[in-house]
């Protein structure tokens, strides 16, 4: 039998399990601001001119309100809400072209609510406007986020005859009562049905997502959606953690407090997820993530070159990342900027101003070096001082007194092993691997900030 990807000690995820930020970006959403403008957003298109680009589209809509969400959604039956959207992020396309058109794009990923709340021909129309405006590579990721729910099984053909390669499903689980206490009751064969049309017509990837630490869930009972889950063979897996915050999400208001697991439940619902998956032959990405060993991601991150962004783990690290959208959020040269999250407000603003800015920030030269050690933790659970050293023209243990002194907890503790040359996140600190990043955050040394975070586990 091989060896565990993580080691688990329940002892130490006691002793760490505090509030942190999962570092989809470095600094986190906290730190931008609204004093950011356009002029300075334009600026970084120019930055670093060769780049490739990754494009982000969210799409807002949903047919029905699941309770758990916490995305940036407009729940409504009317189709021709979608036309008004489609309008706007027409407006808001072209003027971003104007600044970006010239670069290949490598990767398009459509989020929200519900992608697939767009009809065919809406989704053609996209689709089309963006092939228009910016140049697609031939080999380039197009992936989708499916609600399995809303759509007939040639949904998949379409978007397959669109270019798009790859899909994401949400699951959450396939326990029933589960499913109506959070409002998103689904067929379980159909979502079979779905897998298999996605191998059929040659998806490079389908994703799962499920979702742990909903309304009466136990550990039997989610080992039971797992096991559902592994009868599919996925090439990835998203586990969630449940966080439950009625107070900044409304529909969260449905859920009742007593309905949900204990916190010692939901410890046990990750750790028996970890090990099953793994048992199973599915490489441990890093927090919430899983694939199979002959993964992009799971390649990518043997070979130490994974990356990250505002969708989690990528390949796709060199791009420069557009966000396109009410909420969308950008990574350009040496910034990150936000669009408005009011869709009124966006429409407003496109109409106005032909794009949606809100906030944002421009990275300092620290924020860019402490970006790239915690990104590389993130990823690839090490970190080579000498490349950072090189690359930035510092002493990296000089420049990291302060950091390395927070680290020495997690060295003390068997969770990083700490040379001249190196940091290596040990297999039990995989599962802190938050934490452990924490230690360079210079934004976070004022502790109280912590409190805006969710549990790291």
């Amino acid at each position: 039998m091989s060896s565990p990807q993580v080691i688990w000690d329940q002892a130490l995820i006691n002793k760490y399990n505090y509030s942190g930020p999962r570092y989809t970006s470095y600094p986190t959403a906290l730190e931008f601001h609204e004093a950011f403008t356009a002029a300075e957003f334009d600026m970084a298109c120019s930055q670093y001119p060769d780049r490739p680009l990754s494009l982000y589209v969210h799409i807002p809509f949903c047919h029905k309100l699941c309770y758990y969400c916490g995305c940036n959604k407009v729940v409504t039956r009317h189709q021709h809400k979608a036309d008004e959207y489609l309008d706007a992020l027409e407006h808001e396309i072209r003027q971003r072209a104007f600044l970006l058109g010239t670069r290949r794009v490598t990767q398009l990923h459509w989020g929200g609510g519900t992608p697939t709340f767009l009809t065919k021909p809406q989704i053609s129309r996209l689709m089309n406007l963006l092939r228009q405006e910016f140049h697609f590579e031939a080999e380039a990721e197009i992936s989708i986020e499916v609600d399995p729910r809303e759509i007939p099984l040639d949904m998949l053909d379409h978007l397959r005859g669109e270019g798009f390669n790859r899909i994401s499903i949400g699951v959450q689980d396939f326990d029933k009562k589960v499913q109506q206490l959070v409002n998103r009751e689904q067929d379980e064969d159909f979502i079979h049905a779905l897998v298999e049309r996605a191998r059929e017509l040659g998806f490079r990837s389908t994703n799962l997502d499920l979702i742990y630490g909903l309304p009466t869930q136990t550990p039997a009972g989610f080992a039971k959606t797992l096991e559902q889950v592994l009868a599919m063979r996925p090439g990835r897996l998203s586990v969630f953690n449940y966080a439950h915050l009625p107070s900044l999400f409304a529909a969260q208001r449905k859920i009742k407090d007593d309905d949900l697991p204990s916190p010692d439940a939901k410890l046990t619902m990750l750790q028996e997820t970890i090990t099953t998956l793994t048992d199973a032959g599915y490489q441990f990405i890093g927090m919430d993530h899983f694939a199979l060993p002959d993964d992009e991601l799971a390649v990518a991150q043997r070979e130490g070159r994974l990356h990250r962004n505002f969708q989690g783990y990528t390949t796709q690290g060199d791009c420069d990342l557009l966000g396109l959208g009410v909420s969308a959020i950008s990574m350009i040269g040496d910034c990150y900027a936000q669009n408005q999250k009011d869709m009124k407000q966006y429409y407003q603003q496109v109409d106005a101003e032909r794009h949606a800015l809100c906030k944002g920030v421009m990275l300092e030269r620290d924020d860019r070096i402490r970006r790239d050690v915690i990104k590389a933790l993130m990823c690839n659970f090490f970190l080579d001082k000498a490349q950072i050293a090189a690359e930035y023209d510092i002493d990296f243990d000089g420049y990291f007194a302060e950091d390395l002194k927070l680290l020495q907890c997690f060295v003390d503790d068997g969770l990083v092993a700490l040379t001249d040359t190196s940091i290596a996140v040990t297999k039990t600190g995989r599962m802190l691997i938050r934490n452990i990043c924490m230690s360079f955050d210079v934004y976070l040394r004022d502790r109280a900030r912590q409190q805006q975070f969710s549990r790291v586990i």
